[in-house]
């Protein structure tokens, strides 16, 4: 699986839907994050068929709701759609990664005033940090420590 936004080898180009530019000003609603999870798991896009198949279970939605969600979503660039014979085949235009760190530092900015150290210090302060999860932040700084002192090399 990519993390990108088309399956590999398609041009933005090829597609119907608008490409909308980056999503810096795109907030994406609980609803159309189902969305796009289910279109980043499938490789090859998926159809409304296939995503009401996939969703109604979870979310009890028809094809009309999801229809309406895609529409929204093409609008605002979350998706594009290539027409393959009688269906739309839809896919994220949008990489999960560069949602999620909009989302995230969207999130921090109006939660925590930008500071991931208040964040992490109401987590520890709820107590709901598991020593696993500390262990991975412990590992996550460390990375990002040999990050910065490998920039501070190259830029001396």
């Amino acid at each position: 699986m990519n993390d990108g936004a088309l399956p590999d080898g398609i041009r933005y180009d090829e597609y119907t839907g608008s490409r909308g530019g980056t999503m810096t000003n795109v907030n994406l609603s609980d609803g159309e994050w189902k969305i796009m999870n289910v279109l980043w798991e499938k490789e090859g896009g998926a159809t409304i068929m296939e995503l009401t198949a996939q969703l109604q279970g979870k979310t009890g939605w028809d094809k009309h709701i999801i229809i309406t969600m895609l529409n929204r979503m093409t609008k605002k660039g979350a998706v594009s759609y290539r027409i393959m014979g009688r269906a739309k085949q839809f896919f994220p235009a949008v990489s999960r990664n560069e949602v999620s760190i909009r989302e995230t530092r969207g999130f921090l900015d109006k939660v925590y005033r930008g500071s991931i150290g208040m964040m992490v210090n109401a987590m520890v302060e709820d107590k709901a940090l598991t020593r696993e999860e500390i262990e991975e932040l412990y590992k996550v700084l460390e990375q990002a420590e040999k990050e910065n002192a490998k920039e501070k090399g190259r830029l001396s």
